[in-house]
């Protein structure tokens, strides 16, 4: 199952919840248990096997692909 994120109508806060893609309304919020959730366009990472521009440290801890592998790189 996907975890998609949510911003909830009730109580302002957004989640990540782990749902069935087609199954996701009528989830309540984990905060106030409101059912008013609405989807939120969320990022994903990818990597890729071998060596590529993967290899390479985007320069933001939070993007890079080799931030906290304990490999040697740089920003």
């Amino acid at each position: 199952m996907p975890i998609y994120e949510f911003h909830c109508g009730k109580c302002g806060k957004d989640s990540e919840v782990l749902v069935r893609s087609a199954q996701w309304e009528g989830t309540p919020c984990p905060h106030c248990k409101s059912k008013k959730l609405t989807k939120r366009f969320s990022t994903f990472a990818s990597s890729t096997a071998g060596g590529s521009a993967a290899d390479n440290c985007s320069g933001t801890p939070s993007s890079c692909g080799r931030c906290g592998t304990g490999k040697p790189h740089s920003h």
